[in-house]
C-alpha cells in the first residue's frame, strides 16, 4: 500500500511543519503499517498502537538528532522505529538480520538506550541528563513509562532520586491501565483518582514567576501560597492529590494521550521548565483495532495471526497450558498451595487458577523481587508458594532467592516459564542464564523436564517431596515429543536419569530438557554414519545424579552434554565436576550457547545458530571423535 505521509522520506522534520489534520491521517497510515507488519511477523500490538499519537507528538517537539528519548520496555516504540529512518526495512521486524522489536543502539543513532525489561526508563534518562550536564550541553532527556512499568520498585528509586537531585528531564506517565495484564495495587487506584487542570503548569509558573520579581517579599509571598494550597488540598482530598510533587516532581496532567495537538502543548509546556516534570497521559491500549481495544491482554504479544479473524489461542496446548492445569489440579487437593504472578497473571497461564481460588493466588505487579520475598514470607509460616515467573525477569530477584528463600532452605517452589530461546524477542528475553545462576544457589533443587507429561511429574515432585526451594525451568511454545504415554511410573522417577537410546558404547550424549530432542536426532544421524552411542536424558540439575549417571554410562569413554543455556557455569561443566567427584575421571564436552546475545530470529533459527540442532551436534561429536 502507497501511503500519503508515511515512508522513507518521512522524518521528524517533516512532522513539525505538519498541519493538525494531515498528523490525525499520518497516525492512521501508521497503525495499518504496525498492524500489516505485526499480523504477518508477530510482535508487540495493543501497546503499539496505544502509543502512535503520543510519538507523533513527542517527535513534533523534540529534536529527534539531540534530544534523548528513552521508551521504557520498548515494546511501543514501532511508531518512533517507522518516523526515524526504518520505514523501508520495518517489514524485517524480530526477523532473523531484520531490526528488533525494541530499541537498539547498535541499530539506530536515534535510539537512546537498549531496554526490554520493564522500569529502566526514569533511571537511564536521568543518566543521560547528568551526562548532559556535566558536558554542559542542553538537550531535552524524556522517558516515557507506563503505568504497569510504574509499580516496579527500580522506578521508584529513581524518582526518588530524580526529586531530590531536580535534574532537568522529562517523565510522560503513558496511562493505559494495563502492564500485560490489567494493572493491580495501590498505584493503579490512585492513578485512577488523580486530576489536575490542564493550565495548572502554565498558572504556577507565570504566578512564581511575577512573585519572584518582588524580591524577598514576592518569596515570602510564594511560601503562603503554597502552604495555603496544601492546606485546601488537604481539606478537598485529605491528602495532596500528586504523589509526584511531594517526591520533588513538576506534576501536569491528564492530557488525552490521543488529542495530538494537547499532546504538544502539552510538551511545549513543559520542556523548558529547569525542574524535573512528569506528564501524565491517558492513552487505550490497541487503539485503532477493535479486537485488540476489547482484549488488549491477548494482543500484547501476538505470532503471525489474521487481521480479519483476530487472535485465537482456543485448544493450543504449550508448556505453560500444560504446567497452569497440573497447579488448578494441585491446588484442588493441597489447601496450602498458593501461586504469585509479577503481573503475568495469563503470561503464566495463571488466570485459570486466580479464578478457582482467588484467595490462594496473589499478583504483586511488576515486583519481581517483592514477589519472592513474599513467597519466602509465606514459606515460613506454612504454605507453598509457586512463584511463576518468565526466566529473564527472575533475574531481578536473584538476591531475593538468596537471602531470603534458599539461606533459610524454605519450600518455595520458582516455575520459571521461557527457560531456553524465546524466538523473535531477542537477547532481552531469553531463559539462558538461569540454569548457571540457580547452579549457583545454596540448597537449591532444579528441574527442567523434557515434556508435558515431564513438567507436570517435575511440578508435583517439587510440591510434595522436596522441603526446600526448588526450581522448574521448561521453555516457551510446544513440546516437540509425541505423548504417547507417561515417562515415568513413579513420582520420584522424574529425578532419576533415563536411558533413552542405547546404540553403543563409541560415546554418550547426556541431555536436559526440551534441547534432548536435538540429542535424539544427533544420535540418529551417527547411527546412520556408523558411529554408535548412547542418549541419557536428565531432568534433575541440581544437585546432579552422578552416581546414577555413572551406572547409565558404564564402559564409555566419550561423554558430551547438551543444554538449551550458557556453558559457563551451566549443567555441562557441573556435570562434569560432580561426576569426579564421585570417582569417575575424564572430561565432559558441554553443547550450549557460548554468548547469550543471540538477537531476534525463530527459535529453531536460533538453535541452529548456536550449532545445538542435531546435524550440528553430530558433526561436532564427530569432530571430537576423530581426535
Amino acid at each position: 500500500m502507497d501511503y500519503k505521509y508515511l515512508g522513507k522520506d518521512m522524518t521528524p522534520d517533516t512532522l513539525k511543519d505538519m498541519k493538525p489534520q494531515e498528523r490525525v491521517e499520518l497516525c492512521s497510515e501508521l497503525r495499518d503499517k504496525i498492524l500489516k507488519t505485526v499480523a504477518a511477523n508477530g510482535g508487540h500490538l495493543a501497546s503499539n498502537l496505544g502509543t502512535v499519537e503520543l510519538t507523533v507528538a513527542l517527535l513534533s517537539v523534540f529534536d529527534y538528532q539531540t534530544d534523548k528519548i528513552v521508551f521504557d520496555v520498548g515494546h511501543q516504540s514501532y511508531s518512533y522505529k517507522l518516523l526515524t529512518g526504518r520505514f523501508d526495512r520495518f517489514d524485517t521486524l524480530r526477523q532473523k538480520d531484520g531490526i528488533s522489536g525494541f530499541p537498539r543502539i547498535s541499530e539506530s543513532p536515534y535510539d537512546a538506550f537498549d531496554t526490554g525489561h520493564s522500569s529502566t526508563s526514569i533511571s537511564a534518562a536521568m543518566g543521560i541528563a547528568r551526562a548532559r550536564d556535566l558536558e554542559g550541553k542542553k538537550n531535552n532527556v524524556v522517558a516515557v513509562i507506563g503505568d504497569g512499568a510504574l509499580t516496579g520498585g527500580l522506578a521508584y528509586e529513581a524518582i526518588n532520586d530524580l526529586g531530590h537531585a531536580k535534574t532537568r528531564m522529562m517523565i510522560i506517565l503513558n496511562d493505559n491501565e494495563m502492564s500485560i495484564d490489567k494493572n493491580v495495587g495501590g498505584l493503579s487506584k490512585y492513578l485512577s483518582k488523580l486530576r489536575i487542570s490542564s493550565g495548572y503548569i502554565s498558572a504556577k509558573q507565570t504566578t512564581e514567576s511575577f512573585l519572584r520579581k518582588l524580591g524577598f517579599f514576592g518569596r515570602g509571598l510564594i511560601k503562603i501560597i503554597l502552604a495555603i494550597k496544601d492546606f485546601f488540598r488537604f481539606l478537598l482530598y485529605r491528602k495532596k492529590p500528586s504523589i509526584f510533587e511531594d517526591l520533588g516532581l513538576v506534576y501536569y496532567g491528564p492530557v488525552d494521550g490521543h488529542d495530538i495537538e494537547d499532546l504538544i502543548k502539552a510538551f511545549d509546556a513543559a520542556k523548558d521548565i529547569k525542574a524535573p516534570v512528569l506528564i501524565h497521559v491517558l492513552t487505550q491500549k490497541g487503539k485503532g483495532y477493535a479486537p485488540a481495544e476489547s482484549n488488549p491482554s491477548d494482543y500484547h504479544g501476538v505470532g503471525p495471526f489474521d487481521l480479519e479473524t483476530g487472535v485465537s489461542n482456543a485448544g493450543k496446548s504449550s508448556y505453560t497450558t500444560v504446567f497452569a492445569g497440573a497447579m488448578t489440579e494441585l491446588a484442588a487437593h493441597n489447601n496450602k498451595l498458593v501461586a504469585i504472578s509479577a503481573a503475568m497473571t495469563l503470561g503464566t497461564g495463571l488466570d485459570n487458577f486466580q479464578m478457582k481460588f482467588p484467595s490462594r493466588f496473589f499478583d504483586c505487579g511488576i515486583a519481581e523481587e517483592h514477589c519472592v520475598t513474599m513467597a519466602g514470607g509465606l514459606a515460613v509460616s506454612g504454605f507453598i508458594p509457586v512463584v511463576a515467573i518468565y526466566s529473564s525477569f527472575l533475574q531481578r530477584a536473584y538476591d531475593e532467592m538468596i537471602t531470603d528463600c534458599c539461606y533459610m532452605n524454605s519450600h518455595v517452589v520458582f516455575a520459571i516459564d521461557r527457560s531456553g530461546f524465546v524466538g523473535n524477542d531477542g537477547h532481552t528475553h531469553h531463559g539462558l542464564l538461569d540454569i548457571s545462576y540457580l547452579n549457583s544457589m545454596t540448597n537449591m533443587t532444579v528441574l527442567s523436564p523434557r515434556d508435558y507429561k515431564d513438567l507436570v511429574f517435575c511440578l508435583n515432585y517439587a510440591v510434595d517431596n522436596v522441603k526446600g526451594p526448588v526450581a522448574i525451568r521448561y521453555p516457551r511454545g510446544t513440546s516437540p515429543f509425541e505423548q504417547t504415554g507417561p515417562l515415568y511410573k513413579y513420582l520420584g522417577d522424574c529425578v532419576k536419569p533415563h536411558l533413552v537410546q542405547d546404540y553403543g558404547n563409541d560415546f554418550a550424549l547426556i541431555s536436559t530438557g526440551r534441547i534432548s530432542e536435538e540429542a535424539d536426532k544427533a544420535l540418529e544421524i551417527l547411527k546412520e554414519k556408523k558411529v554408535y552411542g548412547k542418549h541419557i536424558y536428565v531432568s534433575l540439575i541440581k544437585p546432579v545424579p552422578a552416581s546414577s549417571i555413572i551406572e547409565l554410562l558404564g564402559d564409555v569413554k566419550n561423554v558430551f552434554s547438551i543444554e538449551e543455556g550458557i556453558i559457563s557455569g551451566g549443567f555441562g561443566e557441573a556435570l562434569e565436576r560432580e561426576l569426579q567427584v564421585a570417582g569417575r575421571s575424564g572430561e565432559v564436552i558441554p553443547f550450549g550457547v557460548k554468548d547469550p546475545m543471540v538477537r531476534a530470529m525463530s527459535q529453531k533459527e536460533q538453535i541452529a545458530y548456536c550449532g545445538l540442532d542435531g546435524d550440528s551436534v553430530a558433526a561436532s561429536i564427530m569432530e571430537e571423535l576423530k581426535r
